[in-house]
């Protein structure tokens, strides 16, 4: 007899929360970071936006960071070295 896994698409509610600090006023001289989950164009969005925020807001740098698939979190290592080198963190999709 052949046997059916089921699973359930309802996911664990917890209880955790997280403080999330509070926006810069202003982002000249910040570093802003760009997590790319690897769909088409985001990289070309990514490098239009940040030249955009550094000639008109005075970004000092931006960086990229890429996901290795769409439907996957990405790596702690990931988020822990764009939370440490960047002042505000834009994830993006795009098609």
């Amino acid at each position: 007899m052949t046997r059916i896994r089921v699973l359930s698409p309802i996911g664990e509610a917890t209880k955790e929360t997280v403080r999330v600090p509070p926006l810069p006023p202003t982002l000249a001289g910040r570093t802003v970071g760009f997590l790319d989950n690897t769909k088409t164009n985001f990289d070309r969005l990514a490098d239009e936006i940040g030249a955009l925020l550094r000639a008109e807001h005075g970004v000092k740098a931006v960086i990229r960071r890429r996901k290795s698939n769409a439907s996957t979190p990405a790596p702690p290592e990931i988020l822990a070295e764009l939370a440490k080198a960047c002042d505000v963190v834009f994830a993006g999709s795009a098609d």
